[in-house]
């Protein structure tokens, strides 16, 4: 079984060798039929420290790393500023 592949936005690289990605999802709601937004935070691995806030990143699952860590990140594009 692949991998499961998220995409989504580095909201912190505070920690070394980590990135904080914020992961925005869309469901429906049950009763009204509306679209509304769900988000989580991943940590993720960055191995380089090459990830700045604001990075569109793809993510993908791995064995933990540590007690956070159970992702890495495996695309990166520069971001908006």
């Amino acid at each position: 079984m692949p991998a499961r592949r998220l995409q989504g936005v580095v909201v912190s690289n505070r920690g070394d060798k980590t990135a904080v990605v914020l992961v925005e999802r869309r469901v429906r709601h049950p009763r009204q039929q509306k679209f509304i937004r769900r988000s989580k935070r991943y940590h993720a691995h960055d191995e380089n420290n090459a990830c700045q806030m604001g990075d569109k990143v793809v993510i993908r699952e791995i064995p933990p790393r540590s007690k956070l860590k159970t992702w890495e990140v495996v695309e990166r594009e520069g971001g908006s500023s």
